[in-house]
């Protein structure tokens, strides 16, 4: 067996954030190879995961990263176990990193296609392990989205103070102009704010599944079958209303005025800044 030098314990602890312990045991069994012990304590945290795969993954981190030229914007959530380490400084640098590989990840959304995403020859797959190696918590990617821009407008994003909750969303404008003006980022800001608040299930109603709606009118007419059939469908027609005003985010009441729609405040700012502006998409991530 090769004798196993501290300088390489302390090379491997440095580069794996085990114990000494752990990683002197890595060492012993690769041989002295920093490389195959680290392929070790991979396996090791890859058994971990596996071993507590039924365990909830209901605490956590929603981040999110703009490129330098403001074009694209990335969010995501990185799901733990525990609200302890999920304020940990290790769980906070890898929340951090998973944004640099956000960023660099060939496709713009779907979790796998994260996971497989590479900087440097790693994967964050095996950033992944490495963390849950040293947490020793069940520790996955919840969601992941990203969007660029493909013509004038900014995208917008605001993650709640407990950081569970976030939100992205994209602003066309109709010229760079107006997409610049303090008016109208301002009420991008307060939009993605709103969306975090008021979680609204689709842009407008266009947007929400066909079956819910089905459903929804189904519900209503069978709160009302007993009233006169020549007014079920108006009473049916009144009460969906409703439920696209709750639910669209276009149509939903502003949180900070809310005798305006989300709609007109973003048309108000665009107004007050010479031009155009409308949403485009959104998303919204919560752990827990």
């Amino acid at each position: 067996m090769a004798e196993i030098s501290a300088s390489a314990v302390m090379k491997l602890r440095k580069m794996s954030g085990q114990g000494m312990m752990d990683c002197k045991k890595a060492l012993q069994e690769a041989d002295g190879d920093v490389e195959k012990a680290m392929g070790i304590l991979r396996k090791k945290g890859l058994a971990t995961l596996a071993k507590r795969a039924e365990r909830e993954t209901s605490n956590g981190r929603v981040v999110a990263k703009t490129s330098d030229d403001g074009k694209t914007s990335a969010l995501v959530s990185l799901c733990c176990e525990t609200d302890f380490v999920a304020k940990s400084e290790h769980f906070i640098a890898t929340a951090a990193l998973l944004t640099d590989y956000a960023m660099a990840c060939p496709a713009a959304e779907g979790v796998d296609n994260l996971l497989a995403a590479t900087i440097d020859d790693k994967t964050f797959n095996d950033v992944l392990t490495e963390t849950v190696s040293k947490t020793g918590e069940k520790t996955l990617v919840g969601d992941y989205a990203r969007f660029t821009l493909d013509g004038p407008g900014f995208i917008a994003s605001y993650i709640h103070f407990n950081s569970k909750v976030g939100t992205m969303v994209q602003i066309d404008t109709n010229d760079a102009t107006i997409a610049d003006a303090d008016a109208v980022r301002q009420a991008g800001t307060d939009i993605a704010m709103h969306i975090t608040a008021s979680k609204p299930l689709a842009l407008d109603k266009d947007g929400i599944d066909p079956a819910a709606v089905e459903k929804e009118k189904a519900v209503y007419a069978e709160q009302v079958k007993d009233k006169p059939a020549e007014i079920i469908d108006k009473i049916v027609e009144g009460k969906m209303k409703k439920f696209y005003g709750e639910n669209c985010l276009l149509e939903q009441p502003f949180v900070k005025d809310d005798s305006k729609s989300v709609r007109e405040v973003l048309t108000e700012a665009a107004k007050q800044a010479g031009g155009q502006a409308s949403i485009k998409r959104f998303v919204r991530f919560e752990v827990g």
